[in-house]
């Protein structure tokens, strides 16, 4: 109840003790019509949320198990009780959910992967499926979802919200990074950390030998990974999916080094069908400049595993925070982003849809640092 003429808001809050209704009423000075209108949607969110359930979907993101352990903890912070969902949509279905409490997500956060497990499900991709889905939520007495994971994790979460009404936040937890809407993915930073340590490591032996490198990366329809763990490695090029590179551009470039007394050159390829891959890439150079001995190495799974770094367990704490924040403030079918270091929350809609843009800037980098 708001007074205006004597500029006080009086609250009137319920609550059980012993199985008794006790009520409170507070006199609180009149604050601005704004702070009052977000206030009542945080009491109006919190009354309508009391339990959530978390799962992790798709391929796996050091730095999951960081988010899994804010969500829990900063819905239990909240009075909110928390479910995790093993096996991501796939567990939902088949009804693999326990309770979860603070203690079942201690000392978590180092660890790489997801203590939820993770699968892909083609039961979720049908109606039958995500209506299955609904009603072990309402079994559960789960009144939002939190999901984990990358763009077919946000597609089905959309789906699934729309058809439903039903709240959904998104946590973006993909090694690739081609989420729009936010500046940086959780497990991204690791997995650029472990490209740079294995490359460094082949540098010395395509140094001894006086080979040429093309390592292979993550990164199927985005060249983030390929482009800056060059950056970061330096590494001579990057063949990624959002430039096309002619193969006379990259042997000029190669054979400029060897003129320049480089003793090895190696060239980060994204797994992309459009670049056909390190085996591709190598294999036409090597038929075509039969002067260069060219060898392969890709480094597959490695690069999704390992302890996640400072920077991913800070991010993915925060994001998990923000995740409850935005049930709180009403927030539903939106990704928790990262932007100039702001926490933001972004539509399923433009998530999605939106490609990535690779900054051009970064390409030139490259290029400049690499002669």
């Amino acid at each position: 109840m708001v007074n205006n003429r004597a500029n006080v808001v009086l609250f009137l809050i319920c609550k059980t003790n012993g199985g008794k209704m006790i009520s409170h009423l507070y006199l609180h000075p009149f604050p601005k019509s704004s702070y009052i209108c977000r206030r009542i949607k945080t009491v109006q969110a919190m009354s309508m949320v009391k339990c959530i359930g978390i799962l992790t979907s798709g391929g796996d993101a050091p730095g999951m198990n960081a988010a899994i352990r804010a969500v829990t903890r900063a819905a239990i912070h909240n009075g909110m009780s928390v479910k995790g969902i093993y096996r991501g949509y796939k567990g939902l279905i088949t009804n693999e959910i326990k309770e979860f409490k603070t203690q079942d997500v201690s000392n978590i956060i180092p660890r790489g992967g997801t203590i939820l497990k993770t699968a892909r499900c083609e039961e979720f991709r049908t109606v039958e499926g995500r209506q299955l889905a609904y009603e072990r939520l309402v079994e559960h007495n789960i009144d939002a979802l939190v999901a984990i994971g990358g763009d077919g994790t946000l597609t089905g979460a959309r789906i699934f919200a729309q058809e439903f009404n039903y709240p959904v936040v998104g946590l973006p937890g993909t090694i690739d990074n081609d989420l729009f809407g936010t500046d940086v993915t959780i497990g991204y930073d690791t997995a650029l950390n472990t490209i740079m340590e294995c490359v460094d490591k082949i540098r010395d032996t395509a140094t001894s030998h006086e080979r040429l490198f093309f390592i292979e990366v993550m990164g199927r329809e985005a060249g983030f990974l390929a482009l800056n763990g060059a950056i970061a490695s330096g590494s001579e090029a990057a063949i990624i999916p959002e430039i096309y590179l002619e193969r006379d551009q990259l042997a000029e470039m190669i054979e400029t080094g060897f003129r320049k007394s480089k003793s090895s050159s190696i060239v980060l390829v994204a797994e992309s069908e459009v670049t056909g891959g390190a085996i591709g890439v190598a294999a036409r150079v090597k038929k075509e400049y039969p002067q260069f001995d060219v060898r392969v190495s890709i480094l597959g799974h490695l690069q999704r595993g390992g302890s996640p770094t400072a920077r991913d367990r800070i991010l993915a704490t925060r994001m998990g925070v923000a995740a409850i924040d935005a049930l709180l403030d009403d927030q539903r079918n939106v990704m928790i982003g990262i932007q100039n270091d702001a926490i933001v929350y972004v539509p399923f809609s433009k998530a999605i849809k939106n490609l990535k843009p690779i900054n051009p800037d970064i390409m030139k980098t490259l290029e400049i640092v690499s002669i």
